[in-house]
């Protein structure tokens, strides 16, 4: 297991831009189709722009139409966490990096097979490293 990064608020905040402190750290949404990431078809890992834990693989990727990058499987069930999310009168699943806590998305049944999952998940809260290029990162290709 991961260690758990845990920071005062106010380290967020001098660490993160103020758009990637909204979505993270304030549970915020960017705009529809207008993330870096939304299209990208590039192979490679999406990591927590907070702490660079490894989320999703482009394998799992897909085009859900909606206007966020959406994976239907995370590369382990242990690098997020799942919350329930009642606020703004929906039910919803969050979806919480696991070691720093920040706010990604939120999971959806209505998604490919073979999970059923939609994990709709915010460009901004996401950094991507293409296969093969990440420098350190202790993973192979």
């Amino acid at each position: 297991m991961k260690k758990r990064i845990i920071k005062r608020e106010e380290d967020w905040k001098k660490e993160l831009t103020p758009e990637q402190y909204y979505v993270l750290r304030e549970k915020g949404t960017e705009v529809p189709f207008t993330g870096e990431y939304c299209n990208l078809k590039d192979m490679g890992i999406y990591r927590c722009a907070a702490c660079s834990n490894e989320l999703f693989t482009s394998d799992t990727k897909f085009d859900s139409g909606t206007g966020w990058p959406s994976f239907y499987a995370p590369v382990s069930e242990g690098n997020v966490e799942l919350k329930p999310d009642n606020s703004h009168g929906m039910r919803r699943t969050e979806v919480i990096c696991s070691v720093c806590g920040s706010h990604l998305g939120h999971l959806f049944d209505d998604g490919p097979e073979p999970t059923g999952k939609r994990f709709c998940i915010n460009s901004i809260a996401l950094v991507f490293d293409y296969l093969g290029l990440h420098i350190g990162g202790g993973y192979e290709y």
